[in-house]
């Protein structure tokens, strides 16, 4: 394996990766306040671009690095447009108890 293609499998991770906690926060916190719905639909676009172009390339790293980070996109603008009582539900059902934000704790942040 070449220098450049580490630097690529780290560029891969590093951006599959950082959508990740901005799903994390929301489902913490139990809302979407502050979040962006406009650059979640250009991020998503792009990478949905970028996975159509690997599969034209047959890059599967590009594919997989891409099509996870469309559906962490996604993922985040479903959120957005849900309610934030179903927000609460998935909190109470998905996160641990340890992590959880009670409410007294959410409006402070």
């Amino acid at each position: 394996m070449e220098f450049s293609d580490y630097i690529g499998i780290i560029a891969a991770i590093l951006t599959t990766v950082a959508n990740v906690p901005q799903t994390y926060k929301i489902i913490r916190d139990k809302t979407t306040k502050g979040v962006s719905p406009a650059t979640y639909f250009v991020l998503l676009a792009g990478t949905l671009l970028w996975t159509a172009y690997g599969l034209f390339r047959g890059d599967w790293p590009l594919i997989a690095a891409n099509g996870i980070s469309s559906i962490i996109s996604s993922i985040i603008l479903i959120l957005y447009y849900i309610s934030d009582s179903k927000i609460t539900k998935i909190h109470d059902n998905v996160l641990p108890e340890a992590l959880q934000k009670n409410d007294s704790e959410a409006e402070r942040s």
